[in-house]
């Protein structure tokens, strides 16, 4: 608790790293800020045409199904992958001044939560346009990313801790995510595998995410509460083990980088 009122107490500092990890995300390119809307979008092409034109996936309305898993993996990729990386990249911060280490992963979860959030301006208009209905269940919203946003901070934690001490994790990170992309149910429904196969995809904790977002967007029913409450959960532990696992090595960080 007392590593949480430090954290709560440099409020401004994270939010300002926030804030930074916005704005130098496209920094220097021709569209900029654009990119958080044009990159999802050009994925959604790709992937459409790949299952739609080749692979003839037989799933009503796909590019929304797709859109809907393709965004929370964006904000999943993006807070591991690149947190993973971020205290060897902040390494004159880290030598300099003392503040809470924590608010290095934390910036880089809470810019991907942000950049999620300002995505839906694309999502909602498109699935509006491709007919499929918005209704209450949206209601859940909130607690599937909180959800989403404790996982991906417990992975962003243990991942950026290690990553100061074994340099490679970081390159080895980015092919995992592939295969973990490919575990997940989002270019195909979780009903296609079968039963005796599901099993090891509802291990991954971002397969229930994934769902509860498809059902509220792309289905208009609400998500399994049940299954909502425990990912929850599951979320939380993971970050508190997780942030267990960060603080410990956070004191060598100094001498590591």
């Amino acid at each position: 608790m007392s590593r949480l009122f430090e954290v709560y107490t440099y409020r401004q500092m994270l939010l300002s790293m926030i804030r930074t990890d916005l704005r130098t995300r496209y920094k220097g390119s021709f569209l900029g800020f654009l990119w958080t809307f044009v990159n999802p979008l050009l994925q959604l092409l790709v992937y459409t045409l790949i299952f739609t034109q080749i692979l003839k996936t037989q799933i009503p309305k796909y590019p929304v199904y797709l859109f809907v898993g393709l965004l929370s993996w964006t904000l999943f990729q993006t807070a591991v992958q690149t947190g993973t990386g971020i205290v060897n990249r902040q390494a004159n911060l880290v030598k300099k001044i003392y503040f809470p280490r924590e608010i290095l992963p934390l910036a880089i979860v809470g810019g991907a939560a942000v950049n999620y959030i300002l995505s839906l301006l694309v999502l909602v208009p498109f699935i509006l346009l491709e007919h499929v209905p918005l209704s209450w269940p949206l209601v859940y919203l909130p607690v599937i990313l909180l959800a989403q946003v404790f996982v991906s901070l417990g992975f962003a934690f243990v991942f950026s801790a290690l990553n100061v001490f074994f340099r490679d994790l970081e390159h080895i990170i980015g092919i995992f995510m592939m295969l973990w992309f490919y575990c997940t149910p989002i270019v195909y429904k979780l009903s296609a595998i079968p039963p005796k196969d599901q099993i090891w995809l509802e291990w991954n904790p971002m397969t229930p995410i994934t769902v509860a977002y498809q059902r509220i967007f792309y289905q208009s029913a609400s998500p399994s509460v049940t299954n909502l409450l425990l990912v929850l959960l599951e979320g939380v532990l993971m970050t508190v083990v997780g942030w267990a696992v960060y603080y410990r090595l956070s004191r060598r960080f100094a001498e590591e980088i």
